[in-house]
């Protein structure tokens, strides 16, 4: 799964402190509304932490635009640090394109896919994210998400998931952005996670979150936009 199965309980985390460059790719876990323009690349790592478990995570992904509104990548999933169970990496190639943008009405449509191929310790031989959403901008710059995903079997959960997912982003200066986003569905992603963006440069990204009860864990997140 993408994340431990210990996360079920439907947590409420909170973004402390997420730093993000220009080219963010999703607010806090669900997409956004950004595509990368052709032959950019953006590359990251998120390393999580629970501390009521002593498990830690690494997830490096790499993304790069290829034009038309396309935007590709792979990510590593299941990177863990635990000594309770078998570690699972799974390597998650990734594609989003953004078909329709309104920039005169600021609407936009976009899809996506992740496929999962866990490459160690499989408990299933290949799994699949697929969502679709719409995002809306007003004249103040408030941009909301709506959009609908499928999760195949094992990827979150020990059975397919599909719902909801949501985001809204509020830009309170040039630097700092208010954002919260949402999987609906009781699943290792389905929780609600509001917080700060804050834009360091135009290149370097990192970050930290947490929440204050429940199942909670630490974030760290260092991004590099290479051109």
């Amino acid at each position: 799964m993408i994340h431990s199965s210990r996360l079920l309980a439907l947590p409420i985390p909170i973004a402390l402190l997420c730093v993000a460059a220009a080219s963010q790719e999703t607010v806090f876990n669900v997409p956004s509304g950004d595509v990368l323009d052709r032959g950019k690349v953006y590359t990251e790592l998120d390393v999580t932490a629970n501390p009521n478990t002593d498990i830690a995570g690494f997830t490096p992904r790499i993304m790069a635009g290829i034009g038309h509104a396309i935007e590709v990548g792979i990510n590593l999933n299941g990177l863990e640090l635990d000594t309770r169970g078998p570690v699972q990496t799974t390597p998650t190639p990734t594609l989003k394109w953004r078909p329709y943008n309104d920039a005169e009405r600021d609407w936009a449509f976009l899809v996506g896919d992740d496929v999962f191929f866990p490459a160690q310790n499989r408990t299933y031989d290949a799994g699949n994210y697929f969502y679709a959403e719409v995002t809306k901008t007003w004249r103040k710059k408030t941009r909301a998400t709506f959009g609908a995903y499928d999760f195949t079997h094992r990827v979150v959960s020990t059975g397919q998931r599909a719902g909801g997912q949501f985001a809204i982003e509020q830009p309170a200066g040039a630097r700092i952005t208010l954002a919260a986003d949402w999987f609906t569905g009781n699943h290792s992603l389905g929780f609600v996670t509001p917080g700060v963006i804050v834009k360091i440069t135009s290149k370097v990204t990192f970050g930290n979150r947490g929440v204050l009860s429940g199942n909670h864990q630490f974030l760290f997140e260092l991004g590099w936009n290479i051109n």
